[in-house]
C-alpha cells in the first residue's frame, strides 16, 4: 500500500510517500481501506517531534479517518464488510490502509456523506466535548472563541450558538471573519484589531486553542468565569499564575478528549448527539480542502501557513482526483 511516512522528525522536507507493508488485523480489529483521512496541527507537532507518536519504523503519521471495512477479525461482532466507518484515534492514519480496534470505530450515520463525516469527525467530536465536558454554559451567556473560523471553532461557535449562548471570537481575515457572523456569531474581530478590548461583553467563558493569547483570554473572562485551553496552534502558552485568578475567582481549564471518548458507548453516544445538529441543520462547516495523500507535503505546509478555512483532508490515491 502507499503511505505518507518520515524515518526522523523534522519539517516538511521528511516527508515521504511511498509503498509501506499493509498492515495484518488482529482478532478484534477491522482492515479499513481509507477514503478521507484527516490532518490536525497535532500532526505538525508529531512530525517536528514535539508531541506524542506511536512508535514505527517508519513513522505514518495521522489517527484519523474514514473508509470501508475490507476484513473483520474474527472476535468482530458489530460490523460487517462494506460498512462505512471513521476513528479519530487510531495511528498510522496516513495510508490507504489502517488497523482499527473494533472498539474505537464509528459508524457513519445514514444521511450524511462521507467527505462530510470525515471534516467533522475530530474537530467535532472535540467540539462536542469542550461545549459539553468543560464548558457547560448556561442559556443566555456570551462566549468567546479564538480562531472562531477554523476546523473546531466553526462547529463549536455553531454547536454554542444553537444551545442558546450568544458567542464572539476573533479570526485573521475579513474572509473568516464573515464566514463565522453568516454562521451565527454575533460579533468577530480580526486579530491584529483591538479584540483585547472585548470585555465590555462579560465573557462567561473563552475558549482559547490558540494558546500564546491565553493572558489576554484570562482578562476577557469576567469574574468567577473560565477559560478552556485546547491546544497551541499559534504557539505554546505564557505561563500563568495561579495566583493571579485567585482574587477574581477565575478558573482555567483543561482536558484531553480521550479521557472522554474511553469506550465504544461514549463514542456512540458522543457521535450521535454531535451529528444530530448536522441532521437537524442547526451546523454547516465550510467545504474541506482536499489535497492527494501523494501531495502530503503540500496539505501540511497549507495547514502550517494559517490560510486553511475549516478541515483538511487526505485523499488516497486509488480513490481517484480531480485536479484543482
Amino acid at each position: 500500500m502507499k503511505a505518507l511516512y518520515f524515518d526522523e522528525f523534522g519539517d516538511n522536507s521528511v516527508l515521504q510517500y511511498d509503498e509501506v507493508e499493509i498492515p495484518k488485523i488482529s482478532r478484534d480489529q477491522l482492515l479499513i481501506k481509507t477514503s478521507y483521512i484527516g490532518l490536525n496541527f497535532a500532526d505538525i507537532y508529531r512530525r517536528r517531534g514535539t508531541y506524542r507518536i506511536e512508535k514505527r519504523s517508519p513513522y505514518i503519521n495521522g489517527y484519523e479517518a474514514l473508509g470501508q471495512v475490507v476484513q473483520c477479525g474474527e472476535n468482530v461482532k458489530n460490523f460487517k464488510l462494506k460498512d462505512r466507518v471513521f476513528f479519530v484515534d487510531v495511528p498510522f492514519a496516513e495510508a490507504e490502509y489502517v488497523c482499527v480496534p473494533a472498539e474505537k470505530a464509528i459508524k457513519v450515520p445514514v444521511g450524511l456523506d462521507s467527505k462530510t463525516v470525515a471534516a467533522i469527525g475530530l474537530q467535532g467530536l472535540t467540539a462536542d466535548f469542550l461545549a459539553h465536558d468543560l464548558g457547560n454554559n448556561q442559556i443566555g451567556e456570551n462566549v468567546f472563541i479564538h480562531g472562531i473560523s477554523g476546523g473546531v471553532g466553526q462547529i463549536l461557535a455553531q454547536m454554542l450558538t444553537a444551545d442558546g449562548m450568544n458567542v464572539y471570537g476573533t479570526t485573521s481575515t475579513i474572509q473568516k471573519q464573515q464566514l463565522a457572523l453568516s454562521q451565527g456569531a454575533k460579533k468577530v474581530f480580526l486579530r491584529n484589531t483591538d479584540w483585547k478590548d472585548a470585555s465590555f461583553a462579560n465573557f462567561a467563558t473563552v475558549y482559547d486553542g490558540v494558546g500564546i493569547t491565553l493572558k489576554q483570554s484570562l482578562e476577557l473572562a469576567t469574574n468567577k468565569g473560565k477559560v478552556i485551553f485546547f491546544g497551541m496552534a499559534g504557539g505554546n502558552p505564557p505561563l500563568v499564575n495561579p495566583l493571579d485568578l485567585l482574587g477574581q475567582s477565575k478558573s482555567l481549564l483543561t482536558g484531553d478528549l480521550w479521557d472522554y471518548l474511553n469506550s465504544a458507548a461514549e463514542r456512540k453516544h458522543r457521535s450521535e448527539r454531535l451529528f444530530s445538529y448536522f441532521v437537524n441543520d442547526k451546523i454547516k462547516i465550510s467545504e474541506p480542502t482536499v489535497f492527494p495523500l501523494a501531495k502530503g507535503k503540500e496539505a501540511y505546509e497549507y495547514l502550517e501557513s494559517g490560510k486553511s478555512i475549516g478541515k483538511v483532508l487526505l485523499l488516497p490515491e486509488d480513490h481517484g482526483w480531480l485536479k484543482r
